[in-house]
């Protein structure tokens, strides 16, 4: 039995009003989360990559780097055709379920997703091909494959859990859903944040006690403490090297993968990873983060109600193979908006660990050393680094740590 949604017409010119004040709002929000520590005034340094990073190492990283664009671009092309297709013959399975509007919504959108995972699977079994190739993953193709169900089941439920909140404010609401749902996306964001540190494989404490000693002074030069560093071993399945920062608030943590302190890299690059990511929590990147999901998701939640009007909204479970291709335009619409948002993070977490450990030395050869294990490009093409990298390149990160060098006195 359908619920009849309440009545939230407004007059024309109260919508006006409201739309002109969110705008305001959202400008407003937006430039208070852009503020960055990095000096407005810094000049760019330019920096010959072939001379920093060794020619042969370039012309390498960018023959790595250019095969992993070229998957992506065709599994991208691969993800929409099937979702386009999807979106057309989907609807019918609707008309055949007997589990009810939502409970039907809900199984298409688990199908949708499932195909979605078949059909790039062959995409990331080439991506795992030239990553063994070239020494970047030790991974077993069948690992790989069946590996990850925890993370596949985890993303099934998350989709089903999703669907069932938004197809009941849209049965409840109407069109006026797009309001509480973008607050529910938030909401749902924020707790597999939090959450996050406590879902990572198997860590260990740090045990270097003079990494653990840089760590507390970093934290203390940059106004934080308590945030616990472990050690996560991938030692059996890839030869690059990472560190993140996970958590907020009582959950907050730093994780370094074991290729950071198995020795390839000196204790003064490890100890400017350190302060790298405890400038993530000190600038509370993951909040900030989850903020501009928020202002995301809204005027997407919008996008995603006028799109699927014509299938009878989200209330229906004949709109949702169609909304499934819009957020996956959305997610690639947006793509550029969020690297860049992104890369401003990692670029003032870079100036905080510059600022904290004083040692540009270090952080150019840390830079160097990312190349080097990781085959990352230092200078790829733009329109992959506008859209794809959550990071700046690692040329720019260099010529981050020679400016800051230059304005010392």
């Amino acid at each position: 039995m359908r619920i009849k949604p309440l009545d939230l017409r407004l007059g024309r010119g109260v919508r006006v009003a409201l739309v002109v004040v969110a705008g305001l709002a959202w400008v407003w929000c937006a430039l208070l989360l852009l503020r960055s520590a990095v000096p407005t005034d810094l000049r760019a340094v330019r920096l010959d990559t072939t001379t920093i990073f060794g020619k042969a190492l370039v012309r390498r990283a960018e023959h790595v780097e250019r095969f992993f664009l070229i998957v992506w671009v065709l599994s991208q092309i691969a993800l929409f055709a099937t979702l386009w297709v999807y979106a057309r013959r989907g609807p019918r399975f609707a008309r055949e379920s007997a589990a009810g509007p939502i409970g039907t919504g809900m199984l298409l959108g688990m199908l949708g997703l499932g195909i979605v995972w078949l059909v790039q699977l062959p995409f990331g079994a080439l991506g795992l091909w030239w990553a063994r190739r070239y020494d970047l993953s030790d991974i077993g193709y069948l690992e790989w494959a069946f590996g990850d169900w925890f993370e596949l089941a985890a993303a099934f439920t998350s989709i089903c859990v999703t669907l069932l909140i938004v197809m009941f404010l849209a049965r409840r609401l109407g069109e006026a859903w797009w309001i509480p749902g973008a607050a529910v996306f938030v909401v749902i964001g924020a707790g597999f944040a939090f959450a996050q540190p406590y879902l990572l494989a198997e860590t260990t404490p740090l045990g270097d006690p003079s990494l653990r000693r840089a760590a507390t002074e970093f934290e203390q030069k940059q106004g934080v403490g308590g945030i616990p560093v472990s050690v996560e071993d991938v030692s059996g399945t890839t030869s690059q090297a990472n560190a993140y920062a996970v958590g907020f608030g009582a959950s907050r943590k730093i994780v370094l993968w074991s290729t950071m302190v198995d020795g390839t890299f000196t204790d003064r690059e490890v100890r400017a990873v350190l302060a790298h990511e405890i400038g993530h929590h000190s600038s509370d990147h993951i909040p900030k983060s989850l903020a501009w999901f928020g202002l995301f998701a809204l005027p997407g939640a919008w996008i995603l109600m006028r799109a699927t009007r014509r299938r009878g909204g989200m209330g229906e479970a004949a709109a949702i193979p169609l909304a499934l291709l819009v957020v996956a335009a959305l997610q690639l619409a947006l793509s550029p908006a969020q690297s860049w948002i992104s890369r401003g993070m990692e670029s003032e977490a870079d100036w905080k660990a510059l600022q904290t450990t004083r040692d540009p030395a270090a952080v150019r050869g840390l830079f160097v050393g990312f190349a080097r294990t990781s085959l990352g490009d230092p200078d790829p093409p733009a329109w992959a680094h506008i859209l794809l990298d959550s990071h700046p390149t690692l040329a720019q990160r260099v010529a981050m740590a020679e400016a800051w060098r230059r304005q010392q006195p």
